[in-house]
């Protein structure tokens, strides 16, 4: 029962992100972005854009602790390859392992499509680049909420120790706070971009939780 109960919260949530990128496609367009970009809810957008305008120091920031995920991934896919050295099969393989293989590739699937699926600009012209890039949903929101979200929901598996166990739980969700608030202080990303990799990673972290859930339930 547990487990429907975040199976459906993982549809609601991608019912609203849906609902949010026909929003951002169909209502309030205007060319309020560099080089005359069309921006989806502009009034939305450019209120709070202009509002926490643009930090470079919060770019940096931000950019380091998606590094940070980044090693997390690095660190779980160490753990799978061990076992398997250790245990000489694929099928002895923690579930939970697969389960975080199968996460991490539907978003960077999800990520491979809005990068040819335009939705959003960004509001500024990155350094080195000519011309705005893809925007929405905030990739680097994406990336951190999921991987932080879902390394919290399994450390226990893996950290026998409950002290520590709730450190690098309080780190982790530091990490996903400060990287979704960095990426809307920073003035790289609209609004509604990072509203868009929120509900992104809700709607996968929901239905890896009921995933998981369902593991636990079998054994």
């Amino acid at each position: 029962m547990k487990s429907k109960s975040n199976f459906i919260l993982g549809g609601m949530s991608g019912l609203l992100t849906a609902l949010l990128i026909a929003l951002v496609r169909k209502v309030d367009v205007a060319s309020i972005g560099p080089k005359g970009t069309s921006i989806g809810l502009s009034h939305l957008n450019q209120m709070v854009h202009q509002s926490v305008g643009v930090h470079d120091i919060w770019y940096k920031i931000t950019e380091l602790l998606g590094g940070v995920a980044l090693l997390v991934v690095g660190i779980f896919a160490l753990v799978g390859f061990v076992q398997l050295l250790q245990r000489k099969s694929l099928v002895k393989v923690d579930q939970e392992i697969y389960a975080l293989g199968g996460l991490y590739a539907v978003m960077l699937v999800l990520y491979a499509v809005f990068e040819k699926v335009v939705i959003n600009y960004r509001p500024v012209v990155m350094a080195g680049e000519t011309a705005p890039e893809a925007s929405f949903p905030s990739s680097h929101t994406m990336l951190t909420c999921v991987v932080m979200g879902s390394a919290m929901m399994i450390l226990h598996q893996y950290i026998k120790s409950e002290g520590l166990q709730k450190i690098l739980q309080v780190v982790c969700g530091l990490i996903l706070v400060v990287t979704v608030v960095g990426r809307l202080v920073s003035g790289v990303h609209w609004f509604t971009d990072i509203v868009g990799g929120v509900l992104i990673s809700i709607t996968l972290l929901s239905i890896f939780a009921g995933v998981v859930k369902c593991l636990d339930q079998e054994r």
